[in-house]
């Protein structure tokens, strides 16, 4: 199976890169399934109804998220309501939606898609280490393959997850940071990594964000309102193949495709 993972999806920029690209590349590479980090997709916080809505149409397949996944008021409901939305399975168990997803990609075959999220340099959470062992416990039958989403700003503790899950998962993919590692490989027990698939959006920017304000934050301690950026927009994912009958990943390859324009 190809599975294909796109980097954090940030504001009108990432969506236009989406909408743009996706479609094309799921024909060229016959990709068969569509991860999406998306929780800066709404003007680069949170998500909303529109914007979800945007990729499902572009041919994202399973949407996750991290420590925006409810910035919005009106996204609680979507977690609730759509199995496609995931959010930190480590979060607390009030939280509305999940952070585990199973999903049937042609007959008899199913991809569970496991979002988490780190705890160093991040709001608290739960262990995710201990979060992914009981999930797996509780679904090592009901999947063929799983696809972990790492959502985490210290590298270490990414690359800690993926040794952790070596030969359990088909692939770790880290998210958040908003910079492409170039780290991706395929560890020794056949678990595909990367530590950050990096971000779809515009790059002339501070990972996102306009760079005068971003600056502003850093010089002057001013948190003003985020202002995504416009240009130099480019869809960063990963390409995966994953072996049906084990689980096991046969490779993994990062991308990077750009627009020609702005928006």
């Amino acid at each position: 199976m190809r599975i294909l993972f796109i980097g954090d999806v940030f504001g009108q920029a990432g969506r236009k890169a989406v909408e743009s690209i996706l479609p094309k590349l799921r024909q060229r590479e016959k990709i068969d399934f569509v991860i999406a980090n998306a929780e800066n997709i709404a003007h680069g916080k949170g998500i909303s109804p529109s914007t979800v809505k945007s990729l499902y149409e572009s041919g994202v397949d399973v949407i996750t998220t991290g420590n925006h996944a409810f910035d919005r008021e009106e996204s609680l409901a979507l977690y609730q309501q759509d199995k496609r939305i995931l959010r930190p399975a480590n979060f607390s168990k009030k939280c509305p939606g999940s952070g585990l997803g199973i999903y049937e990609v042609y007959s008899g075959v199913t991809v569970g898609v496991i979002n988490l999220i780190g705890r160093v340099h991040m709001a608290p959470a739960n262990c995710p280490f201990e979060k992914v062992d009981e999930i797996l416990m509780e679904t090592k039958t009901s999947c063929d393959i799983v696809i972990v989403d790492m959502h985490a700003e210290a590298s270490s503790e990414s690359r800690a997850m993926g040794w952790y899950l070596d030969g359990r998962v088909g692939a770790v993919v880290g998210s958040h940071t908003h910079v492409p590692t170039a780290d991706e490989e395929v560890l020794p027990k056949g678990t595909a990594y990367i530590t950050d698939a990096g971000m779809t959006g515009p790059y002339r920017s501070i990972i996102g964000i306009e760079i005068e304000v971003a600056l502003n934050r850093f010089l002057m301690g001013m948190r003003s309102p985020i202002q995504p950026a416009k240009e130099d927009i480019r869809m960063y994912s990963v390409l995966m193949d994953i072996e049906e009958s084990n689980g096991r990943a046969r490779s993994i390859q990062r991308l990077c495709e750009k627009l020609n324009d702005s928006v």
